[in-house]
């Protein structure tokens, strides 16, 4: 652009400025990209060179006559960089084509993040990592080893790629393993190693060596949208910690959208929980031997998909396997043709839940003991075959103690209704009235309440009473031969104690 006027010098100035401009903001010291380090006087004066070079370039093309160029300050001095928590693996050498083994590259990246020291704490000794992020941007990345951890820390995200085993990677080991604990290192195995560590966005597969995720001992960790299959031991192990939430995933030994040839042969667990106050949430298991298994109190399993392995073939969908301590709910989740397993439960809820293919809730008893257990509100659909929507399994021990037990509400097609509390209603002339509620109670020779009306035909009025209630059938008595509807009512949801 040709510019008119008495500064001539003035041709060259917006290329200088430009010129200048650039080599401020290619400088790792440069001002233009970070001032964290910078006093206030050093951004004042780096905001005034900044503002009078703008002015200077609109005045040089607006073709203003100068005598000479304007005066700008030098440059403001060095700013000191802030860098970022941005662990990208292929920074350290990850080869995000699967090619080669990256263990030892993310190995490198994790422990530089861990490195990092904010000052902070969540838990008493564990250091905040200020939300440190390891980056896998969106490659595959080949492991002969599991990824592991520094002793402790917290505050952290792995996410955004694919980590696949390799044929050499441990046997029985896991592709993420969050814990710090061995028997030679001295650490108790009761503590808490780790705090809000957040694994996301991650294919894992294991290529049938071990199991995908152990999470020991950590504290609030969150595995959110993970896609984990080809395991022979565990998608997902929870041992020991508190509040670890498993949501949006999948889950599954092969993958399959169901009718799968091998399903006979699956093995494997998709979630194991060997800890409390867990939460499994939005989750799909699709093939496993068991779904879910519970060993633990006070956890929380909601809106969970489980096709792993049909009930008929020996699979179950969800475990619960905390014999006299369940503390479990189990909510609107959908067992597909694979059923619930609840040993010795005690408090136990099981509700709004779908049961597709003859699918049920087993009560299995170990000591004998069954306490506040609720199965109510729930859809079971199956084939007709008589399949009870709950059995009870005293193989090895009857059922001694059993407490506040309901099941009631269900809504029952294609299979038998059993339930905690029924009504029925006889008709006829006679002095006797059997009600029998044997084909629908849960529990046999069982009737803690009743009450009946006898109604009369006529207007007329005769004595009546209760005879029995043995064998879970109603006998009611009249003084005479009388036309009458009586209506009866029971229920075995009050304590019990058998002999």
């Amino acid at each position: 652009m040709a510019i008119s006027g008495n500064g001539g010098e003035l041709r060259r100035l917006p290329l200088l400025l430009a010129l200048v401009a650039a080599v401020l903001s290619a400088s790792p010291a440069g001002a233009c990209q970070h001032l964290g380090g910078a006093t206030i006087s050093d951004h004042q004066h780096f905001r005034r060179w900044d503002f009078l070079r703008h002015r200077s370039d609109r005045l040089s093309i607006s073709g203003a006559p100068s005598a000479s160029p304007p005066w700008l300050p030098p440059p403001p001095p060095s700013i000191s960089i802030s860098h970022s928590r941005i662990f990208h693996v292929t920074d350290y050498g990850a080869d995000p084509t699967g090619a080669t083994d990256s263990s030892p590259a993310i190995s490198r990246a994790i422990s530089a993040a861990f490195n990092y020291s904010s000052g902070l704490q969540l838990m008493p000794g564990i250091p905040n990592l200020g939300g440190a992020e390891i980056h896998l941007d969106g490659g595959v990345y080949l492991l002969n080893s599991p990824i592991t951890f520094p002793s402790t820390g917290g505050n952290l995200k792995i996410h955004g790629g694919s980590l696949r085993a390799s044929d050499d990677f441990p046997a029985n080991r896991y592709i993420i393993e969050l814990q710090s604990y061995s028997p030679s290192s001295g650490i108790s195995p009761s503590a808490y190693h780790y705090e809000f560590v957040t694994l996301s966005g991650l294919m894992l597969d294991a290529n049938f060596r071990g199991g995908g995720i152990a999470v020991v001992n950590s504290l609030r960790t969150l595995i959110d949208g993970c896609y984990i299959v080809h395991f022979t031991s565990d998608g997902i192990s929870v041992h020991g910690g508190h509040e670890t939430f498993i949501r949006s995933s999948f889950l599954g030994q092969y993958i399959t959208a169901g009718g799968d040839h091998r399903e006979k042969t699956f093995s494997g667990t998709g979630i194991r929980l060997m800890g409390n106050d867990n939460s499994v949430t939005d989750v799909v298991i699709f093939s496993a031997e068991t779904g879910i298994l519970i060993a633990g109190a006070a956890n929380t399993i909601t809106g969970v998909h489980c096709y792993n392995k049909a009930t008929a073939w020996g699979g179950v969908g969800i475990h619960v396997k905390v014999a006299g301590r369940s503390q479990t709910r189990i909510l609107n989740s959908y067992m597909d043709f694979t059923g619930i397993l609840a040993e010795d439960p005690v408090q136990l809820v099981i509700a709004g839940c779908y049961f597709l293919g003859n699918a049920r809730v087993t009560l299995r008893s170990v000591n004998g003991v069954m306490r506040g257990v609720n199965i109510v509100d729930n859809i079971f659909s199956g084939s007709g075959y008589g399949v009870d929507i709950v059995g009870l399994d005293e193989s090895s021990k009857r059922f001694v103690v059993v407490d506040g037990v309901v099941v009631e509400r269900n809504s029952v097609e294609g299979m038998r209704l059993r339930s905690t509390a029924a009504t029925a209603s006889v008709e006829g002339k006679g002095t006797t009235w059997t009600v029998d509620f044997s084909s629908v109670l849960l529990f046999e020779n069982r009737i803690d309440q009743m009450q009946y009306t006898l109604a009369p035909a006529e207007s007329t009025f005769t004595n009546h009473a209760l005879r029995n209630v043995s064998d879970n059938r109603v006998v009611i008595v009249s003084s005479a031969a009388v036309r009458a509807t009586v209506h009866v009512s029971v229920s075995q949801s009050m304590n019990f104690l058998k002999a």
